[in-house]
């Protein structure tokens, strides 16, 4: 049985921290984004339930031992290269077609960029934002024109889960490939302002 540590929040998290649970993997712990966000599920009472060891964000000291897989997301820490190094694969999902759109928000920007479609990507952690090579990759349509960013959200968990069981029935026997940095966009908390009536879930 493969030992697991996630990170994150949301409905997804829970998703795939279901998954994981009853297809005969250990979820050693995990740790949730503090404070909780109310618009979605609590990782904390998903991890009581299942009497899983729940750590605080980033004290990552709380779990003993070598990691064999840790999963992350839609976390929202920066991970240590020392945590990293303790694990022999770790992996992020992300809410975007990476290269483009690495850091917060990618579903908001690119619907305030007018994108025809969008993404979800899983790829290894490095110590640098969403820039580590990619373990598989959905591509999807949106319309910018008549949706808001909770009905891509609500997409992105659906390509999310279908990319998550595709990758990690396979996750041993292929190697992740480089993103191609020629192709890279990047947004941090310092440019949320710019996104305007894009900055929330509803216009």
């Amino acid at each position: 049985m493969k030992e697991v540590v996630l990170l994150g929040k949301g409905d997804l998290f829970i998703n795939i921290a279901d998954w994981l649970y009853y297809n005969d993997y250990a979820i050693k712990a995990v740790a949730p984004v503090i404070p909780e966000p109310q618009w979605c599920p609590s990782v904390k009472t998903w991890a009581r339930n299942k009497n899983i060891k729940i750590i605080e964000s980033g004290n990552y000291k709380d779990i003993k031992g070598e990691i064999n897989l840790c999963i992350s997301v839609f976390y929202e820490k920066i991970i240590k290269q020392e945590f990293i190094d303790r694990c022999k694969k770790i992996i992020n999902l992300h809410n975007s077609p990476l290269p483009k759109y690495r850091g917060v928000r990618p579903i908001n920007w690119a619907l305030k960029n007018g994108e025809k479609t969008h993404g979800v990507t899983i790829h290894e952690i490095s110590e640098g934002i969403d820039d580590g090579p990619i373990y598989g990759q959905i591509t999807y349509p949106i319309y910018p024109e008549i949706e808001e960013v909770k009905d891509v959200y609500e997409k992105s968990k659906k390509y999310g889960f279908d990319l998550f069981k595709e990758v990690i029935r396979v996750i041993d026997d292929i190697k992740p490939y480089p993103q191609d940095e020629s192709q890279a966009t990047y947004y941090s908390n310092k440019d949320i302002k710019k996104l305007g009536d894009r900055s929330d879930f509803t216009r």
